[in-house]
């Protein structure tokens, strides 16, 4: 049986975790049981018997093979349980305790089966109440299980595993060990006898305890504490953002350059668009954090988007841009030169005459070395590789100018000087010519821990200082080129231990796991049996892509100690703000269910209110003059304390407050309803009395007494309470005031007054005189007009003369005035309205009902330039507040006016709300409004993804409605073979054709004419093949809007002859298989008699692909039949035979590049 078998498992169902590092075939692949069989003839001479269950050190080599982790073995012991009367023994036996590694040990058996109906047999930790579990206890354990006949111990069953025994994992095991129908009565495989034999059996276990050297040998890492265990944090995984973790990991271990970062000044620019802030923010937190830190701040201040992040990039270029954006930022400071100075060195190209003294050489900076893996087997061949000299003789000599002339050479290239700090860029990703592809190299190359880089340096170079280098860093790339992980190995100290840093999780790692296992190529096989089948050897999917090397003499400089008062002290001092801020939300939550929220509107909010109801009870108050004021009350307190924090708060004498409670109506508004004139209950129940369960906060409407009694308490108009404690209602309501103000075109809030309900309307008009200041009259032309604010799509003309009790009014109800003109008095009789009294601008309201209607349907729309078919540079993003109800030509004039440009001009796009680019142009109708532009509604809804707030508007050269007269064309023109395609968009008029189609495109693309150019064909393409040729007189109404319209002149030698005499064939372009089409199809004219070499060179010509681009297409004929096999062509095969038939396609056979741009990685960038 495999030893790491899905059923090796403890008895309470918990599976063992497959190694990481699986050994090769330890013992047998099989998926059968693991026995023994002893063959009678010996036929397999080559291979050894195996070893019978009583020999147990040979028993031992066979189930404790050597294991993948090379761990040091602390103790090795066999212990045997002989089990007797097994038919008779109960669900779950134990054998005797043993002691291994200084820890008891026992056999837990389930002869029946634990759940199934196989036996299971387990180890486990012999800690019970006598002797219990140590705390923290942990024991790392290789064993196997062996189930014996004792009377022929060639008759015998095993299984093996390894396990990290705990006190909460105190067994662990095989649940499915054998099938009971196997071990009774049966007789066992090439014997004659059971392997349970009357009734007994015997159980061994062999124990083999390891050393776990770094704390984590077959750790399951739950509760996992990476602080507490090595000291050192991790960095949280974004998405595919491992290959950043390792990268800044190997640069915050590089204690110089953390110095380094920590001395940009940033106390003037704590912006999180700043990379060098945010990756000192970073680096501190690497610092003092005890948990894994987010990368999100500085992949933000780079200015990745989502997609950014779950692109794996080059860490080369990642490091390089990286180094480029800090070098920037500390230009001016005294560390300017502190980056070059550590990861910069010298190197020199050159080309030196062997026989006169003559050499052209030019020294350059590197930041780091790429070295070839392929190759070379390791890391000192690599630099022998990297500075080998190439002979320049024979054809190939060196011209060295007119003294010496062409001379033999040596060019090549020499290291001048190393950095301090050397990253090494081991090319482990290389071009395939053979697959025409990238492929990860998986070649075995060893790297040292130290080595000295002098035998790379030129001659002249000092070296006084040695040039030893030492291994501090290995970053490592496991999988393959499309899937993969990074992680990283570093030494942060000049001594002890090195640490794994993969992503949130920081362990100590061995020096194997370092070296050994970073180099790469096949696994090791340990402990195989001699087999006849011969296995393929399987490759490490880890290796190192990055080292990292310090220069030994300088170690001291670069892992100098950095300390928390070596960090700025503004970036100290913020994250302890921010710290302390973290603090009070964590003690907010904790304490949350004790306080309740309460929402205070007031007279101040209500006046800058300017939309219906009082407030908008989720405005924030930070940024809304007209949000409701914010407080957190203690459930427990009384009202009247709620009273007095409130009013002390608010700046007023708590005495002359009282709280209204807001009420949701059936309406769906919000109102006040009565006072809280009881102060005695707590605000808790207060709320819970107003219906609390439907909101989140108690929500009240704050109200200041007009008038106050000799001793400062308030006297309120109603509810006025009584000493009995009884509240008096009379026949006063409460009404709230709202200004429209025609002239302002603003609604705002305007106080309370309290009226009794037997008063007429009019009678409002007085007190809404005296509030607003505006005397005790108006004058004769104006009046006031008065409305209901019912609910937002209710507001009611109110009649002057019927009584408010009439009109159904009550506390809390909301009166909306305006002042009237008069136009007929204003103007006089016979008199007539001027041209510009009779045009109502499109955006301003005469009555408050007009307005309250705008309001309810108001949008806030973002408008861009259209990418391709407007001047993004002269039309700047902008934004307008707009009435939803508008029609598609009011739409246009308005945002006409704000680009100074006709209206009847413009043509409006949606935008795709998943990609954020232009979908199709809105079509203009009649009853369009911008409602059902950005939110369509009926079955078009279903298919609208796109965004409604934002449009895109393109600036025509003519009106929509001279262009309802005319088709758009989106036509592809090759300008160059079919390497270059040039898009447009052609009008031509509808009754045209293709004739005005190409005079269109000559004037749009501004091409030379036709008598001066050449002659223009048209033709339609579908599936990247050719459909059919367009007519010069073919009706341009007739082309599908969907089919793809390419135009081309056509090529000399098809004019030679008469075009209608001409023969030609079809061509597309596929990769491997037919069906996978791609490219732009053309034609090409068939000579006859003409060999296939011949016609290459005018394919190249026709198609403008060039070199190395053209060499590697292959050519074949593909029959129009489907499933036909494509006949390739050689180069003395004539196309005109073998294209005999005119459905015969020419395929051109090469890889599809448009693809790996479509789905590729766009370029990396750091913005900030």
């Amino acid at each position: 049986m495999d030893p790491f078998h899905a059923d090796a498992t403890s008895p309470n169902a918990m599976m063992l975790d497959t190694p990481d590092d699986l050994p090769i075939d330890l013992t047998n692949t099989s998926d059968k049981d693991d026995v023994v069989l002893i063959t009678p003839d010996g036929s397999d001479a080559g291979v050894p018997a195996p070893p019978v269950a009583s020999d147990y050190e040979a028993m031992k080599e066979l189930v404790l093979p050597p294991l993948a982790d090379e761990p040091r073995i602390l103790d090795d012991q066999v212990y045997t349980w002989t089990v007797e009367s097994w038919r008779a023994l109960g669900k779950k036996e134990h054998g005797e305790r043993f002691m291994a590694g200084g820890f008891p040990w026992r056999i837990l058996l389930f002869p029946f089966g634990n759940n199934v109906d196989q036996c299971s047999i387990y180890l486990e930790h012999g800690f019970d109440e006598d002797l219990p579990v140590p705390e923290d206890w942990s024991c790392c354990v290789q064993f196997a299980l062996v189930l014996w006949n004792p009377n022929d111990p060639t008759i015998y069953s095993h299984h093996q595993a390894t396990h990290r025994f705990t006190k909460e994992e105190s067994d662990w095991g095989f649940t499915r060990f054998l099938e009971l129908r196997k071990m009774f009565n049966q007789p066992w495989e090439g014997s004659d006898r059971p392997l349970v034999e009357n009734d007994t059996a015997n159980i061994t276990a062999f124990v083999r305890i390891v050393e776990d050297e770094t704390g984590v040998l077959w750790h399951n890492f739950n509760n996992y504490d990476s602080k507490k265990e090595t000291g050192f944090v991790g960095l949280k995984n974004q998405g595919a953002t491992c290959y950043l973790n390792s990268l800044l990991q190997s640069l915050y271990f590089t204690n110089a350059f953390r110095k380094a970062i920590y001395h940009i000044p940033t106390e003037h620019d704590e912006s999180m668009n700043n990379s060098a802030y945010t990756l000192q923010r970073l680096f501190y937190q690497l610092q003092t954090s005890n948990t894994a830190v987010s990368t999100s701040e500085l992949t933000k201040s780079f200015g990745w988007e989502t997609r950014h992040i779950f692109e794996q990039q080059d860490v080369q270029e990642l490091s390089r841009k990286l180094m480029e954006r800090m070098e920037e930022k500390m230009k001016g400071t005294l560390y300017e030169k502190a980056l070059p100075e550590m990861f910069s060195g010298k190197i020199k190209t050159y080309i030196s005459c062997i026989n006169v003294p003559y050499e052209s050489s030019r020294i350059e900076d590197f930041w780091d070395v790429q070295l070839n893996v392929s190759g070379n087997k390791d890391l000192l061949d690599s630099f022998r590789d990297y500075i080998q000299v190439e002979k320049l003789e024979g054809e190939n000599q060196y011209f060295a100018g007119d003294e010496y002339k062409l001379q033999d050479a040596n060019k090549g290239v020499i290291f001048k000087s190393f950095p301090d700090v050397l990253h090494l860029q081991l090319k482990r990703f290389e071009y395939d010519m053979q697959r025409d592809t990238m492929m990860k190299i998986n070649d075995r190359y060893e790297f040292p821990e130290e080595f000295d880089a002098a035998p790379y340096l030129d001659k002249d170079v000092d070296m006084s200082e040695p040039w030893e280098y030492e291994l501090h860093g290995v970053l490592v790339h496991s999988g393959d080129l499309n899937a993969g992980h990074y992680y990283a190995f570093m030494k942060p100290g000049k001594e002890g231990w090195w640490y794994k840093y993969d992503d949130d999780k920081v362990t100590k790692a061995t020096k194997r796991e370092v070296l050994e296992e970073n180099f790469g190529g096949e696994y090791k096989v340990h402990g195989v049996r001699q087999t006849t089948q011969k296995k393929a050897p399987i490759m490490r999917p880890n290796s190192a892509y990055m080292l990292v090397y310090i220069r030994k003499s300088r170690l001291d400089k670069i892992l100098t100690p950095v300390t928390v008062e070596d960090t700025p002290a503004h970036l100290r001092q913020r994250f302890e703000e921010e710290i302390a801020l973290r603090e009070a939300k964590r003690k907010e939550r904790e304490e949350q269910h004790l306080y309740l929220g309460v929402r205070v509107i007031t007279d101040e909010t209500y006046k800058h209110h300017g939309g219906t109801d009082l407030t908008a009870m989720e405005a924030n108050p930070e940024e809304d003059e007209a949000a409701p004021k914010h407080f957190r009350l203690l459930r427990s307190a009384t009202m009247a304390e709620a009273v007095e924090q409130i009013a002390t708060k608010l700046g007023q004498d708590p005495r002359r407050v009282r709280l209204w409670v807001m009420v949701n109506r059936q309406n769906k508004t919000v109102r006040p309803d009565q006072p809280v004139m009881d102060l005695r209950p707590t605000v808790d129940e207060t709320y819970q009395r107003a219906a609390g369960h439907r909101d989140q906060a108690l929500r009240v409407w704050m109200e200041v007494a007009d008038e106050v009694d000799a001793e400062g308490n308030a006297v309120w108009p109603t509810y006025q309470g009584q000493p009995n404690g009884i509240s008096v209602k009379n026949d006063l309501i409460l009404l709230f005031l709202k200004w429209f103000d025609v002239e302002g075109q603003t609604l705002r809030g305007a106080g309370h007054v309290y009226i009794s309900k037997e008063k007429k309307v009019e009678d409002l008009v007085p007190h809404i005189l005296q509030r607003m200041g505006w005397g005790e009259k108006l004058p004769d032309h104006e009046k006031i007009l008065l409305w209901e604010e019912i609910k937002p799509t209710m507001i009611e003309s109110l009649k002057h003369k019927i009584s408010l009790k009439a009109a159904e009014l009550q506390d809390g109800d909301i009166v909306c005035f305006q002042r009237s003109h008069d136009k007929k008095s204003k103007l006089g009789l016979g008199e007539h309205k001027s041209h510009e009294e009779v045009q109502k601008p499109t955006d301003r309201f005469e009555d408050a009902r007009d307005y309250y209607d705008f309001l309810l349907n108001k949008k806030l729309v973002k408008f861009h330039a259209h990418p391709t078919k407007s001047d993004a540079a002269k039309y700047p993003p902008f934004e307008i507040v707009l009435n939803g109800k508008m029609s598609y030509d009011k739409l246009a004039e308005k945002v006409g006016e704000r680009l100074g440009v006709e209206g009847t001009h413009i043509r409006f796009y949606t935008v795709n709300s998943q990609t954020g680019n232009p979908r199709t142009a809105v079509k203009r109708t009649p009853n369009q409004t911008l409602l059902n532009i950005l939110t369509p509604s009926g079955y078009g809804s279903l298919q609208a993804n796109h965004r409604n707030d934002a449009l895109y508007f393109e600036v025509l050269d003519m009106s929509l409605a001279e262009m309802d007269t005319k088709k758009t064309i989106k036509l592809t023109y090759l300008s160059e073979g079919i390497t270059k395609e040039d898009h447009y968009d052609i009008l031509v008029t509808k009754s045209g054709t293709v004739e005005d189609l190409i005079e269109a495109l000559i004037k749009k693309a501004k091409l030379l004419s036709e008598e001066e150019g050449g002659k223009i064909r048209v033709f339609e393409t579908s599936g990247h093949k050719i459909f059919r040729d367009l007519e010069r007189t073919y009706p341009v109404i007739s082309i599908n809007d969907y089919s793809n319209v390419v135009a081309e002149r056509i090529p000399e030698e098809e004019l030679v002859e008469a075009m209608d005499q001409n023969q030609y064939i079809s061509c597309f372009h596929f990769q491997t298989e037919p069906s996978r089409v791609h490219g732009m199809p053309f034609k090409l004219l068939l000579h006859e008699g003409e060999r296939f070499a011949d016609t290459k060179k005018r394919l190249e010509k026709r198609t403008g692909l060039k070199g190395k681009s053209f060499e590697k297409i292959k050519f074949a004929v593909v029959r129009r039949q489907r499933f036909s096999q494509p006949q390739y062509l050689q180069d003395d095969d004539i196309l005109w035979d073998v294209a005999a038939s005119e459905d015969d396609f020419l395929g051109l056979d090469h890889v599809d590049r448009s693809r790996s741009l479509r789905n590729g990685v766009g370029d990396l960038f750091l913005k900030g």
